[in-house]
């Protein structure tokens, strides 16, 4: 199986550089057009399934990349961005400390009261993961977030510690990973 996991597209909070979790904030214009150019990228992939967080942004990502009627997106809760708690629509320089090295060095410094924990986002991007596997798909999409995705990341390069924190996913950017029998490898 092929997983392609891939970040939505831009939004006017990514743009203003906002602290951006489960607000559900749209896609902006921008947006759309990366999610176009990503499915012009990978051309006449057909996916057996298309994976979404519940997120109108992931949706509408899920959509256009995948090539799908929204109505036809899987949503699933567990792929959903981590909760910023009261960081929730701050600037990304306005944290305060605890906040600002926590999100630059997660392995080093604990989440703030009200965020999130590395733990919980890898507990369930892992269960996801792992049921997914167990479906007969050749290639699927899952569209998902810039936190989630370091999660989902972290499982299917076998990490450690569950994540690959750096670099940093870019919108729209897809990363492709085969999982074969309970192995995996990031194919691009």
């Amino acid at each position: 199986m092929n997983i392609w996991v891939t970040r939505h597209g831009q939004t006017n909070l990514n743009k203003q550089k906002l602290m951006q979790g489960l607000i559900d904030e749209p896609l902006n214009e921008t947006g759309i057009a990366q999610a176009k150019a990503a499915r012009k990228q990978i051309g006449d992939v057909t996916f057996d399934a298309v994976y979404a967080s519940p997120l109108d942004r992931a949706i509408t990502t899920a959509s256009i990349i995948g090539n799908v009627d929204k109505s036809e997106v899987i949503i699933d809760p567990r792929i959903i961005e981590a909760d910023f708690g009261k960081y929730e629509q701050r600037k990304y320089w306005l944290m305060g400390p605890f906040m600002t090295l926590y999100w630059a060095l997660p392995e080093v410094f604990p989440a703030p009261k009200t965020v999130e924990t590395i733990a919980s986002l890898v507990k369930r991007s892992s269960e996801f993961l792992k049921e997914l596997e167990e479906k007969n798909y050749e290639n699927v999409l899952v569209t998902c977030h810039g936190g989630i995705i370091r999660a989902l990341c972290g499982y299917l390069e076998d990490q450690e510690n569950g994540i690959v924190w750096r670099p940093k996913p870019h919108n729209c950017e897809i990363r492709i990973y085969e999982s074969l029998n309970g192995n995996h490898r990031r194919i691009q």
